[in-house]
């Protein structure tokens, strides 16, 4: 059984940052997959990875990091837009079974 806790939704200003953090624990951590989804009102959940634009991937507005000593993922967003606006979920997976936290709301105001 793998447990996921979000923290450090709030709320910020058009161009400000932010960074997420997801506590990983549990009796079984090897995970083969962790990673941030979001979901926006009215839209399906997304992985987060695949929303980078090209444009954000160079300016490197989304960056995902991983502490295994601590067993935190962490996710740092600059450059916050409107349509960041969203629940930000913690995914993991080991084997075929995914986990997901609770999620954290991210609320970008213009």
């Amino acid at each position: 059984q793998v447990h996921l806790v979000e923290s450090g939704g709030a709320l910020v200003q058009v161009g400000g940052s932010l960074r997420l953090s997801c506590q990983i624990s549990g009796s079984d951590l090897n995970l083969d997959v962790v990673d941030w989804y979001r979901q926006a009102p009215g839209k399906q959940r997304e992985l987060v990875e695949g929303v980078k634009s090209f444009e954000d991937f160079l300016r490197g507005r989304f960056a995902v990091t991983r502490d295994r000593a601590k067993n935190m993922l962490y996710l740092q967003i600059y450059n916050l837009k409107p349509e960041d606006t969203a629940v930000y979920y913690c995914h993991a997976r080991a084997g075929n079974v995914d986990f997901w936290g609770q999620g954290t709301q991210v609320t970008v105001s213009s």
